[in-house]
């Protein structure tokens, strides 16, 4: 009975669908848990999905919750989420039928006080102190004048238009505004972008590359000034090879960007103030450099004028200044004539003396000396001659040999080989006769000079030499003595002659009859030599 009842209460149960159910349980979480507010630590954030959505989790030490931001929510986040960061979630909990979860749908985030923040802050400050961001080695001055200044802050806000009335109020320069966002998702990365694009410009362009950068925007709350504290945005500022001043937030603001910046601004309007000098200033002061340049330039010419007349008063005049140059000059007038004469004598004995070095026997010993050497060269070409071509017979003589053994298909081959050696012999033997008919042409080269230098070639124009009982040529009338027995050679012979009255003696007298100089025989020309046939 009580079995029956039991079945019986079962069967009464309302029948509901998965979706249903799911949907009953949808609308009682959301009803239940339509506004909440949750503390919790960032897990799992990996920044924006494609479609703009974020997903991640909200945790402490016992329990895990999923989040999602929507897209349409990120504009009234006043900074960027980070792994690992404490905020306080403001939403409403809904479930995910497909899956049976449930999660919070964020509508507001912010961290959990403001010493969460500062801790942030702090610990991102310290790690990138410690890669060395911060150093002041790494911080170029500013220029002093710079031709070009690009801005990098909100086009719209007052931060803009103060920096540029001051900088027309102080020195008018050209002005490029690069206009980013500068709160609010996504504000780092278009100040970082900024930073880099001003960079990367080349000044080729239509657009000018800036010579400093400012980086401003107003004060504001900690919340405020977050995306100037964003990692991209530092190692932007840290990157930039163009000095780049941080004017971000009043006095008493700071954040990352300062310390990264190659120098600090307390107030946008300072910034411009550090950017360029007063013109004004500038102007006076280069007209009293001006004004002591040209008293002092004034002052130095009265003194060196004053300098000059005293010298000229000091100069003696001109007949005293050209009187030692004059009496110079009459004296070397004087003494160039004899020194003329002198220098003519002293050339004539140089060239005696160098006269005296070309005798006939010196030029004798040296065209004997060439003959031998040419002798020895053609020896010498005709050993290495024959030696080379006994080789190559022998040479030719194995490969004979070695082409005896071989098939009769060779046999033409072995006929070009040899057409082809007797055609070097016949190239060997031109090359030979070549050589020695250069040889031989250089010898009656040599014999003609020596002919042409000889003094017999003299003596056919008419001359004779008179030589001593010695035989030893007389080149003076003075060293002759009285009766002295003379020879006197002409081209065709010699005679006796007696210096003084006497006749002289007949030409059958007991001196022997002059012996006609026998002329030089031709070198014959050499023969080639023979060459034997190498088969």
């Amino acid at each position: 009975m009580n079995s029956f009842a039991a079945r019986d209460s079962q069967t009464n149960l309302l029948e509901v669908t998965v979706s249903e159910l799911s949907g009953s349980i949808k609308r009682t979480v959301e009803t239940a848990f339509d506004h909440v507010r949750v503390r919790g630590e960032i897990s799992g954030y990996r920044g924006q999905h494609s479609s703009g959505h974020a997903y991640f989790s909200l945790k402490d030490d016992r329990a895990r919750i999923d989040a999602v931001i929507w897209k349409g929510s990120f504009p009234r986040i006043k900074f960027r989420p980070e792994e690992g960061m404490e905020v306080i979630a403001t939403g409403k909990i809904t479930t995910f039928p497909g899956s049976s979860k449930y999660q919070i749908v964020i509508e507001t985030l912010e961290p959990a006080g403001a010493g969460a923040l500062m801790a942030l802050l702090e610990e991102r400050r310290r790690r990138l102190a410690g890669e060395g961001l911060f150093d002041q080695a790494r911080k170029r001055p500013l220029p002093f004048m710079p031709r070009v200044i690009g801005v990098v802050t909100s086009p719209t806000g007052a931060v803009i238009r103060d920096i540029l009335h001051r900088i027309t109020d102080r020195f008018p320069v050209h002005v490029v505004v690069w206009p980013v966002k500068v709160q609010g998702e996504g504000s780092g990365e278009e100040v970082a972008a900024a930073i880099r694009g001003f960079n990367a410009l080349s000044g080729e362009g239509p657009m000018a590359r800036p010579d400093l950068l400012i980086v401003a925007r107003g004060g504001g709350s900690l919340e405020d000034l977050w995306s100037f504290n964003d990692e991209i945005v530092v190692r932007a500022a840290a990157e930039s090879a163009i000095p780049l001043i941080s004017a971000v937030g009043h006095e008493t603001d700071w954040t990352l960007i300062d310390h990264a910046a190659d120098m600090r601004a307390p107030t946008p309007t300072g910034a411009a103030e550090m950017a360029v000098p007063v013109k004004a200033d500038l102007e006076a002061q280069l007209a009293s450099l001006g004004a002591r340049l040209k008293g002092c330039a004034s002052r130095q010419m009265e003194y060196h004028r004053q300098s000059v007349r005293a010298l000229v008063r000091a100069l003696p005049s001109l007949d005293q200044l050209l009187a030692l140059p004059r009496r110079r000059f009459d004296e070397a007038a004087t003494g160039l004539g004899r020194g003329l004469e002198r220098t003519t004598v002293v050339k004539r004995r140089s060239l005696e003396q160098a006269t005296a070095g070309l005798r006939l026997d010196l030029l004798t010993n040296r065209v004997a000396e060439r003959r031998r050497f040419v002798g020895e060269q053609v020896l010498r070409q005709e050993r290495c001659l024959e030696r080379h071509m006994l080789k190559e017979h022998n040479r030719v003589a194995r490969a004979a040999t070695a082409l005896s053994a071989l098939p009769a298909r060779l046999n033409g081959q072995l006929q070009r080989e040899r057409q082809r050696v007797s055609s070097l012999m016949r190239h060997a033997d031109t090359a030979v006769t070549h050589a020695m008919g250069r040889s031989r042409a250089a010898i009656l080269a040599q014999d003609r000079v020596l002919q042409s230098l000889s003094y017999m070639n003299v003596l056919k124009r008419g001359y004779a030499v008179v030589r001593d009982a010695d035989d030893r040529p007389l080149t003076r009338a003075a060293g002759i003595a009285t009766a002295q027995a003379l020879s006197i050679q002409f081209a065709d012979g010699r005679i006796a002659a007696m210096s003084g009255d006497e006749p002289p003696a007949a030409h059958g007298s007991d001196e022997p009859p002059p012996r006609k100089r026998a002329a030089p025989k031709p070198i014959p020309p050499a023969a080639p030599p023979k060459q034997g046939s190498l088969f």
